[in-house]
């Protein structure tokens, strides 16, 4: 299976300021950049940068470390699924006034929801790891890149029947921002079949 590197990847909406090199991929987010859709908040939101590759592989995991100082409200940094703007992911960490939100947004059909638990406000890095399997999908995340814990698994319409989708990288400023985002560690590993029952 391809790997997560420069020769792999595409950008949806390349950012003005990045780096992608062999062992790690940094992004500065731009003001008003973001990602919802209407639940809730009755708008849409559509202007993140999203690093991505594609693969037809319909069992796989991938895990990649993110490192980040956030600045502003909001600042977040993560992973993501991203297949058309009303049909996508988002797990990340979230700047929320003097604490943080570990949270993800799964967006079907045009509609986002948005879970999220609180996390230590000093926490700078975390591990990602997203498993697929054909239209669902597991998302862990770890503070020491060894002992991974659940966050969610989900599912995505429009992945069914699918084999080939997009899966990568976001950092994103829904206020003033900027701030940086450093990735690395990315790595993909087919896996034969499902692992649940």
């Amino acid at each position: 299976m391809k790997q997560f590197t420069k020769e792999n990847l595409f950008w949806i909406r390349e950012p003005k300021e990045f780096e992608i090199s062999d062992d790690k991929i940094v992004m500065v987010t731009e003001p008003d950049t973001d990602l919802w859709q209407e639940t809730h908040y009755n708008n849409s939101a559509d202007t993140t940068p999203v690093l991505q590759m594609q693969t037809d592989q319909e069992y796989f995991i991938f895990t990649v470390k993110a490192s980040f100082n956030y600045v502003d409200l909001y600042d977040q940094c993560g992973i993501a699924i991203y297949l058309d703007s009303k049909n996508w992911m988002k797990a990340s960490s979230e700047n929320i006034d003097d604490h943080q939100k570990l949270g993800s947004v799964v967006t079907n059909n045009g509609f986002s929801d948005w879970a999220t638990r609180d996390i230590p406000a000093n926490i700078n890095h975390i591990w990602y790891r997203l498993t697929r399997e054909k239209a669902d999908f597991i998302i862990e995340t770890s503070f020491d890149g060894e002992n991974f814990k659940q966050m969610r698994i989900f599912h995505l319409h429009k992945a069914e029947g699918k084999s080939e989708i997009s899966f990568g990288l976001y950092a994103c400023s829904p206020w003033d921002g900027p701030f940086t985002a450093t990735f690395s560690e990315m790595k993909v590993e087919e896996i034969e079949k499902s692992s649940h029952k």
